[in-house]
């Protein structure tokens, strides 16, 4: 069952690709089609990032990721460079971990 999705998820990502090389160009070049393209790969690792920290096999979970989260959160809103906005966010966990807040 497992290997029919990973065969179904690569030939949708094949033919995903093709078309891309398929398009005319004139096409890949409105403003609209550049914009959606800009945000596509926002989008999916904003999805990454919701699914990692809030599920935990097929549950939902609020545990000390989500307070990571939090703290990675703030720190970009204080604009730290991104090494440090991803040791907020571990050391927040981590503390909070070894408070016996986990999962």
């Amino acid at each position: 069952m497992i290997w029919a999705a990973v065969l179904a998820g690569s030939i949708g990502c094949y033919v995903a690709k093709l078309v891309g090389y398929l398009l005319p160009p004139s096409m890949l070049q409105r403003e609209d089609i550049r914009r959606i393209t800009g945000l596509l790969p926002v989008a999916l690792l904003a999805a990454l990032v919701a699914v990692q920290t809030f599920a935990e096999g097929q549950s939902l979970v609020i545990d000390a990721r989500v307070a990571g989260l939090a703290a990675a959160v703030v720190a970009l809103v204080l604009r730290a460079p991104f090494l440090v906005v991803v040791l907020v966010a571990a050391v927040t966990a981590a503390l909070l971990r070894a408070a016996g807040w986990a999962t």
